[in-house]
C-alpha cells in the first residue's frame, strides 16, 4: 500500500500510450501520476494491458519499459524497469513463445499427417535425394505397400519396382525397366505434367508431380478411372462421327464450335487447329472457303449471315435446303441441345436432288426426243386452255406428222427411223419459241401449242417448222435422205369445248394436209354453217 502512495504522488499528464507486443499492440490512456519509479494510468479497458510494456509519453523521451504491479477497474499501476531487467523478461519471453511456438508447429504438422491419412488422393513425399518421407494411407492401399516397408522411407525408384514386383503396371515386361526409369526420370526432373497410369486391374490413376521449396516433390495419385474412360468412349464416338458421311458440328450455347467432324472441317477450310480453339458458327460460314462466291454485295452478305446465326439461336429452321457456290444440295438439320447448345447435321443430298430430278424427267421427257411425253403435254396445255377461258387471249396449237414414216422404218430399219424422229424434234425445238410448248404424242406424232399466238402467226411458224424438218439430212449405209413433214394448225375459239376440240380441229388440219400431197401445211377452218330446209 506504501508503493502505490508513493507511485502515486508526482506529476499528471494528460494523455500517453501504452505499446506492447515488439511495438505491433498500442493503447491510448491518461497518466495520472508519475514519479521516478513508476506511474499511474486510466484506461477504458485494462484486460488489454500485459504485464510487461511500454509507455510512451509525448515530449518525454523513448518508451520507458514498464511492469504491471497492480491494476483496478480504470486504473493500472506501473513500476519502470531497468534495461537490463527489460531484455532479460524479454529474452525469458522470448524463449517461452519459443518453445509454445515449437509445440503449436508441431501440433499442426501432426494434423496434416493426420489429414492426408484420411483423404482417398494417394500423396507420397520425397527430399531432394527422391527418397520418401512421408506415404498416406490412400497411397498404401493404392499400391499394395506394406506399413513396415512404407515406414523404412523408401527411395521412389524402390517404390516404382515394388509396383513392378506386384503386377501393378499395365506394361509389358520387357519394357518395364526402360517405363520406371522413365518416371524417376520424369519426377527427378520436377515435370509437373499430369501422367496417367493404367493398372492391370483396369484402373487408371492420375499421378502428378509438384516441387517443394525444399527441393523434394510431393506426388499426388487421383483415381480418374471413370473420367478416363468417359474421355475413351468420347474418343471412340469422335473418331466415329469423324468417318460417318454426313457433317456434324457441335455448338455451345454462345454458338461457339465444340466440335467439328472431319466432313465439316473439310466443307469449311478448317485445319483440327483452328477447331480447337472453338471458333464461332457465324466466323466458320464466313470464312469458308466459297462465302463469298454468292454474287451478293457486302450489305446482302452480312444480312445473309446474320439471318444463319439467328436461325441455328433460335432454333427455327430444324430443317433447311441449301444450295453451295459449287453447285451441291446441302440438307442441314439444326437440334437444340438440354445443354442450350446447338447440333447441326450437314447431309450431300445433291445425288438424290439429281434422283429426283431424273425421275421427274422419267415422268415428264419423251427419253428418245427429249420433248415433253403426251402425259406431261396435256397437264401444260389444260392450264393454257384454262389461262384462254379465262381472258380470252390467242391460243393456237400445231400437229406435225412425219411423212412415210413405216417407209423409212421399212428400208432402213428402225434405228435410222429413230434418228429421223429426233431430228423432226429438234426441228420442232429448233423452230419453237420461248413461250412455245412442244410434246411428243406417240409414234411419228408431234404438237406444238402455242400461247398467244392467232391463226396467222401460227401460219408462220407451221411453216418454220416444216421447212427445218426438210432440211435436215440423214444417212443410212452411205445413203443421204431426207424426211419431210404435213402440218396441221388451229386457233382456239370460243365455241370449242375444251382442249380436246382444239386438238381435234388441228388433226383433221393434218389428214387435210396428207390428202394434199404432204410436206405442207393446212390451217383449220370450220365448216360452214348448214343451210336450212325454206332456202
Amino acid at each position: 500500500m506504501s508503493e502505490q502512495k508513493s507511485i502515486s504522488r508526482g506529476r499528471t499528464f494528460l494523455t500517453g500510450r501504452v505499446i506492447s507486443n515488439y511495438g505491433q499492440s498500442s493503447i491510448d490512456c491518461i497518466v495520472r501520476r508519475m514519479s521516478d519509479v513508476g506511474a499511474i494510468i486510466e484506461v477504458e479497458n485494462v484486460l488489454g494491458i500485459p504485464e510487461h510494456l511500454h509507455l510512451l509519453i509525448p515530449g518525454e523521451g523513448p518508451p520507458q519499459p514498464c511492469k504491471r504491479a497492480w491494476q483496478s477497474d480504470k486504473q493500472v499501476g506501473l513500476v519502470f524497469e531497468t534495461a537490463e531487467a527489460a531484455k532479460e523478461d524479454a529474452a525469458r519471453n522470448s524463449a517461452e513463445e519459443a518453445k509454445g511456438g515449437e509445440h503449436i508447429v508441431r501440433g499442426q504438422l501432426l494434423a496434416l499427417r493426420a489429414a492426408l491419412d484420411v483423404i482417398d488422393v494417394g500423396v507420397l513425399l520425397l527430399d531432394a535425394d527422391m527418397k520418401s518421407q512421408f506415404i498416406n494411407r490412400a497411397f498404401r492401399r493404392m499400391w499394395d505397400l506394406p506399413d513396415a516397408a512404407a515406414d523404412r522411407n523408401p527411395a521412389f525408384v524402390a517404390l516404382m519396382y515394388h509396383g513392378r514386383d506386384t503386377k501393378a503396371y499395365e506394361i509389358d515386361a520387357k519394357t518395364i525397366d526402360a517405363y520406371v526409369a522413365e518416371r524417376v526420370r520424369l519426377v527427378r526432373a520436377g515435370d509437373a505434367k499430369p501422367i496417367d497410369l493404367r493398372r492391370t486391374n483396369g484402373e487408371v490413376i492420375r499421378m502428378q508431380c509438384a516441387n517443394l521449396p525444399n527441393g523434394g516433390r510431393m506426388i499426388s495419385y487421383t483415381y480418374v478411372t471413370d473420367i478416363v474412360r468417359h474421355a475413351d468412349q468420347l474418343e471412340v464416338l469422335r473418331g466415329a462421327l469423324d468417318n460417318v458421311s454426313e457433317g456434324v458440328v457441335m455448338l455451345d450455347s454462345t454458338l461457339n464450335a465444340q466440335f467439328l467432324n472431319k466432313k465439316m472441317r473439310t466443307f469449311w477450310g478448317v485445319t483440327e487447329e483452328h477447331a480447337a480453339r472453338r471458333p464461332s458458327y457465324e466466323s466458320l460460314i464466313r470464312n469458308s472457303p466459297h462465302a463469298n462466291d454468292r454474287g451478293m454485295t457486302a450489305d446482302q452478305l452480312d444480312a445473309f449471315y446474320a439471318s444463319r446465326v439467328a436461325a441455328v439461336r433460335d432454333g427455327s429452321e430444324p430443317l433447311r435446303d441449301l444450295r453451295t457456290t459449287d453447285g451441291r444440295n446441302i440438307r442441314a438439320h439444326c437440334a437444340v441441345l438440354k445443354n442450350g447448345g446447338r447440333m447441326l447435321t450437314y447431309c450431300d443430298v445433291t445425288d438424290l436432288v439429281r434422283n429426283a430430278q431424273q425421275m421427274e424427267e422419267l415422268a415428264t421427257i419423251d427419253s428418245m426426243t427429249g420433248l415433253y411425253n403426251r402425259r406431261h403435254f396435256w397437264t401444260l396445255a389444260t392450264a393454257e386452255w384454262s389461262r384462254f377461258q379465262r381472258y380470252y387471249r390467242p391460243l393456237s396449237v400445231l400437229m406435225i406428222d412425219v411423212d412415210h414414216f413405216k417407209a423409212v422404218n421399212d428400208r432402213y430399219g428402225h434405228a435410222v427411223g429413230d434418228e429421223a424422229l429426233v431430228a423432226v424434234a429438234d426441228a420442232c425445238r429448233e423452230g419453237k419459241r420461248s413461250p412455245d410448248i412442244v410434246g411428243r404424242l406417240g409414234g411419228e406424232e408431234f404438237v406444238m401449242l402455242l400461247p398467244e399466238t392467232d391463226l396467222d402467226q401460227a401460219r408462220i411458224v407451221a411453216e418454220r417448222v416444216r421447212r427445218r424438218v426438210a432440211a435436215s439430212a440423214l444417212r443410212a449405209n452411205e445413203v443421204h435422205f431426207n424426211v419431210t413433214a404435213s402440218v396441221g394448225f388451229a386457233a382456239a375459239s370460243v365455241g370449242m369445248p375444251g382442249f380436246e376440240a382444239l386438238l381435234h380441229a388441228a388433226d383433221s388440219a393434218l389428214y387435210q394436209a396428207k390428202a394434199a400431197g404432204r410436206n405442207r401445211i393446212v390451217a383449220w377452218s370450220p365448216p360452214p354453217a348448214a343451210k336450212l330446209a325454206a332456202e
